[in-house]
């Protein structure tokens, strides 16, 4: 009973984690304009994430712009879409695969071996989707930082952490923690031993045996 409240643990983690993927992948909140140096404008916001650069007024006015071509964007940003599509791609996968070694479900169920195999596969799907998505945020918070301490980077062009990231972050954690979980089910190799041999019974002696 506890194996099978930690693989609806890990289940529910990794799920939440696969959600958090979407949101931060269709967020554009991933670096947003940061206000320092002496020429501050406040009256408006400038965040930019993986496929639109918005731009947000005191007045409540939003105004995004989606990226026109692809080639012409450069590489970190590339990378970070094809790593964070591929991890929503994989964590889908690894839903239907666990779903089905969970020991709540009806499948699978005359093989207990083999339901709890899918279960550690889909563990292991989901530990592939969280190092993928934490490869992206991960390269992409590298890229802000080196062009924000760039001196050739100009003041008021550098930008910081948005939201998005750190959404993508904690939905990295998720789907690690909860793969660890469900790999956690993984099936124990029990020991055969060879089934003993009955002794023969002795059969009774009977006088007429005997003359």
């Amino acid at each position: 009973m506890a194996n099978a409240g930690l693989q609806l643990l890990g289940f529910i983690l990794a799920f939440l984690g696969w959600i958090g993927c979407i949101v931060s992948t269709a967020l554009p909140q991933w670096k947003i304009y940061s206000y320092a140096g002496d020429n501050i404008v406040t009256a408006q916001a400038i965040y930019e994430g993986l496929w639109m650069s918005c731009v947000s007024q005191s007045t409540g006015q939003i105004q995004c712009k989606v990226f026109d071509s692809l080639l012409n964007l450069n590489s970190t940003l590339q990378a970070t879409r094809a790593l964070m599509v591929i991890g929503i791609l994989l964590g889908l996968i690894a839903i239907f695969v666990s779903t089905i070694g969970m020991k709540c479900m009806k499948c699978l169920e005359d093989d207990e071996v083999q339901k709890m195999r899918m279960a550690v596969i889909g563990g292991v799907i989901f530990l592939i989707s969280g190092l993928a998505i934490l490869v992206a945020t991960a390269w992409y918070g590298n890229r802000i930082v080196q062009e924000f301490y760039d001196p050739m980077t100009p003041v008021n062009a550098r930008y910081e952490f948005g939201q998005a990231l750190f959404t993508g972050w904690a939905a990295a954690s998720l789907c690690l923690l909860g793969g660890a979980l469900l790999c956690c089910s993984c099936p124990r190799k029990t020991t055969s031993y060879p089934t003993p041999r009955p002794y023969p019974k002795p059969t009774p002696s009977s006088g007429k045996d005997y003359v």
